[in-house]
């Protein structure tokens, strides 16, 4: 029986029409990508509460999961924490799978399908972007889009981590950071009658009455079928959909395609707020002693639609000192000793607890959060990107003297204990934290050095006592009829 071309095939034959010098090395790549998506699905099979698993059982030589319907499924005991690829295979009922999309298929759960094509075109895009580094410069970066630009693998524990349905390979090349393209945006007028802005909308991007939005050429291709005059030079950051215009602000474009597990637009509810959050973001930093930094959104503007809308937002770079440079905690170059992970989480854990003391959880995973590093490399200040998916609890503010501005509202608030410290333990510890560590040795050893300075509030006790919730990303995948984020328990590191 002819079966389908693989998404494998399907990107070599692409490939070898767009970029032909590729090929070799995007086929050397794929065992590798491979293991590193398969190792990325097997820790959610290991942690998450999937329905069809009904028991887990740890022995000498590995995992078992007893499924619902009387299979069995081994491998290495997951370490939730890791972030190499040691996963090189997993056994059904004794059949060996090294490929995550046919385990999945073979597994024939519900949803099964549509992520296994997903968990495919995974494999297909890592090996692509492996396969764009041969020749780089390994020195340091001179530019801070420069450092996003080094983070080749994507989300460092989401299966779907280079999934990006809709993207052709050409598109990749053109678009996607790590293959480090000069993306042209294009300006699309619209006129200014009709649009909401916030914050102010600079000159340079206005044509008499009307607004120049920035968008992404992606996006004037497939969803608006429209495109601009004239084109803005940027250069595409580890979101993709946000960028760095050179020498000056990052412009976050909507692009309405799914990114790893959503599909990510700019609400008009997020233009309205914009302005108010920004400033509200500034007020809190002020209660860190100086230790962070929250990058302002100088102006936000949207034709009253979430796929034609742009935020210009400061560049983290502005808050480096002499001598000092801001790295994304995604990109920070490793290995690290025990020492720098200890001040890093200390740094890190005294100011996302601080402010979720105040009333504020942040959602500091890796690539909304920055380290200002000085001259020897030492981790000494935070700065803070993208407040659009924060939360706030006025009743912990108003404790404080705090007040939430007014035209705050919707998901972004809310008082409940257990959101606010998933938001920020999720991301901050679960993300952040961990895929720096590397591992769970590492992360509870850094973990247990910080903790030791902290002042000693609910919120810390929870931290090291409770489980440590993460969301459930194979399960979010698995389950797309159910809409929000869906969450996991971890043993607490330091229990």
């Amino acid at each position: 029986m002819h079966r389908p071309a693989t998404a494998e095939a399907e990107v070599a034959a692409a490939l070898a029409a767009e970029r032909p010098g590729l090929v070799p090395r995007y086929r050397a790549a794929l065992p590798g990508a491979r293991a590193a998506v398969l190792t990325r699905l097997w820790r959610g099979l290991g942690h998450e509460p999937l329905p069809w698993i009904t028991r887990r059982e740890e022995s000498g030589d590995g995992l078992t999961l007893r499924l619902a319907d009387g299979r069995r499924l081994h491998g290495p005991v997951p370490d939730a924490y890791a972030t190499d690829a040691y996963v090189g295979a997993v056994h059904l009922d004794g059949v060996a799978y090294e490929r995550p999309e046919r385990l999945m298929t073979d597994l024939a759960v519900p949803h099964a399908a549509g992520f296994a094509t997903e968990l495919g075109h995974s494999v297909a895009s890592l090996a692509l972007s492996r396969a764009g580094q041969e020749g780089l410069s390994h020195g340091r970066p001179a530019r801070g889009w420069e450092w996003e630009q080094r983070v080749v693998d994507g989300h460092p524990y989401h299966p779907c981590c280079r999934s990006r349905p809709g993207f052709s390979v050409a598109e990749q090349l053109a678009y996607a950071p790590e293959h480090r393209p000069v993306v042209e945006l294009q300006l699309l007028a619209v006129p200014a009658e009709g649009c909401l802005v916030t914050g102010g909308w600079p000159q340079w991007l206005r044509d008499g009455e009307r607004l120049l939005l920035p968008v992404h050429p992606w996006q004037a291709e497939h969803v608006l079928k429209r495109t601009g005059r004239a084109t803005l030079a940027a250069h595409p950051l580890m979101a993709l959909r946000t960028l760095a215009l050179p020498g000056g602000p990052h412009v976050k474009t909507a692009l309405s395609a799914r990114l790893t597990s959503s599909v990510r637009d700019i609400s008009v509810g997020s233009v309205r707020m914009a302005a108010s959050l920004s400033e509200f973001g500034e007020r809190l930093a002020a209660h860190t002693d100086g230790l962070l930094h929250i990058t302002r959104t100088l102006g936000a503007a949207t034709a009253h639609s979430p796929d034609l809308a742009a935020q210009l937002r400061e560049a983290p770079e502005v808050y480096a000192g002499p001598g000092e440079e801001v790295v994304p905690v995604a990109a920070l170059p490793g290995p690290h000793s025990a020492a720098w992970l200890a001040d890093f989480a200390r740094l890190a854990l005294s100011v996302g607890l601080r402010l979720l003391e105040l009333g504020a959880a942040l959602e500091a995973h890796g690539q909304n959060l920055l380290v200002v590093l000085g001259p020897a490399g030492e981790p000494r200040r935070l700065v803070y990107r993208d407040l659009a998916d924060i939360r706030v609890s006025p009743a912990r503010l108003a404790r404080h003297g705090i007040v939430v501005p007014g035209d705050l509202a919707g998901r972004i608030v809310t008082d409940d204990v257990t959101t606010l410290r998933r938001k920020l333990f999720g991301s901050l510890v679960a993300g952040a934290l961990a895929a720096t560590a590397g591992n769970g040795p590492a992360l509870r050893g850094a973990l247990a050095a910080a903790v030791r300075d902290l002042p000693r509030t609910p919120d810390l006790v929870a931290l090291c006592q409770e489980p440590l919730p993460v969301k459930a990303l194979t399960l979010m995948r698995l389950t797309p009829d159910v809409p929000g984020d869906q969450w996991a328990l971890l043993p607490a590191p330091l229990a």
